[in-house]
């Protein structure tokens, strides 16, 4: 299974740069059994119904781009220079590791200023990035962080546009509780309360999980054979209550559906059997490509994906890679919006009469 075989051609003017407005005027590509159909999120109510659950990723993405200064003695005066510190996820002990830019130039033990109530030590130096330890802890930092920081936009969008106030919104689902990401679980961005709400009305039924998307999320594929690939470590949590619904909607029939690949993947990593997941609290680095065997989601919503990249081969998993190269190709002709602002799909395998 080669790389090149997961490559499609994508026009530059498809990559979004700013959500629909409202989240629900995303156009929804449906693709179900062998049809394609061209909708909008707004009419997902149409589409599901009682004995379907959909599966939300519950993570909070901070502001984890930060613009500081540091202060070195050169021994003829006090130099102050600019740095750029991007977060990427917890390290053990209540430190952060962190890119920095000019990397090369700062110093273990050195301090960085980031604001009047936000400053970092950095503690290590390694493999390109550096470990720090802030200042503050708890909702302390978070006050701090949220007011020093911007959003960590993906870099297809952050080379065509900085971050502005609007993303600290947009970039964030409205069902957001745990912070830890730094990256938005982004076919849950199209949801709004009252699309919620709908739904719950229509008997569909939520189960909210946690995994808090690292930076890992955008590294590119290197291996040309794929199966070679090591995913990156990311960390989240089915809770024993989300087991039992996940449980009980799988016994009873009815249709597990995640909401991204991000809750997929989680609860793929869950699963202790075929139609069983088990409560989960730990790292994952599942790797999800054509040949494996879906043991708890039966169906997917997700946004379009990146050439050559781990996501799409999810998806390729789940649907066959000739049927996605068909739904892309779909996609591409009918202008939809790529990536994290961009427009979504509805992946059913089978249709709802079983075929």
């Amino acid at each position: 299974m080669k790389l090149d075989d997961f490559d499609f051609d994508l026009p530059e003017g498809l990559i979004a740069t700013r959500p629909a407005r409202p989240r629900t005027a995303a156009k929804l590509l449906v693709a179900e059994g062998e049809g394609i159909r061209d909708l909008t999120v707004a009419d997902l109510p149409d589409l599901l119904g009682p004995g379907d659950r959909l599966v939300l990723n519950n993570t909070k993405v901070i502001p984890a781009r930060l613009t500081g200064s540091r202060a070195r003695d050169t021994g003829q005066g006090t130099v102050v220079a600019k740095i750029e510190v991007t977060l990427l996820e917890p390290a053990p002990g209540g430190a952060w590791s962190a890119l920095a830019k000019p990397l090369r130039k700062v110093k273990e033990g050195e301090e960085i200023t980031f604001s009047d109530r936000l400053s970092a030590k950095v503690l290590t130096i390694a493999e390109g990035q550096m470990q720090i330890a802030f200042n503050c802890t708890g909702a302390d930092f978070d006050a701090a962080l949220a007011e020093a920081g911007a959003m960590p936009l993906p870099p297809y969008i952050a080379a065509l546009r900085a971050p502005d106030e609007d993303d600290k919104s947009d970039y964030q689902t409205v069902f957001a509780r745990h912070s830890g990401a730094v990256a938005a679980p982004t076919a849950s961005l199209h949801f709004t309360p009252e699309l919620l709400e709908t739904l719950r009305q229509k008997g569909v039924s939520f189960t909210e999980v946690t995994l808090h998307v690292g930076a890992g999320t955008f590294l590119p594929v290197k291996v040309e054979d794929v199966t070679t690939h090591k995913m990156h470590a990311e960390w989240g949590e089915v809770s024993a209550q989300a087991a039992a619904e996940i449980n009980a909607t799988k016994a009873a029939g009815g249709r597990v559906i995640p909401v991204g690949t991000t809750a997929l993947r989680l609860i793929e990593s869950a699963a202790v059997a075929e139609g069983e997941i088990a409560p989960f609290c730990d790292t994952t680095e599942i790797f999800i490509y054509p040949g494996y065997r879906f043991r708890i989601a039966d169906a997917l919503m997700t946004n379009f994906h990146l050439p050559k990249s781990t996501l799409l081969m999810l998806v390729s998993a789940l649907m066959g890679q000739e049927r996605i190269r068909e739904i892309y190709a779909h996609a591409v002709a009918k202008g939809y919006r790529f990536f994290s602002y961009g427009d979504a799909s509805l992946l059913l395998p089978k249709a709802r009469n079983g075929g």
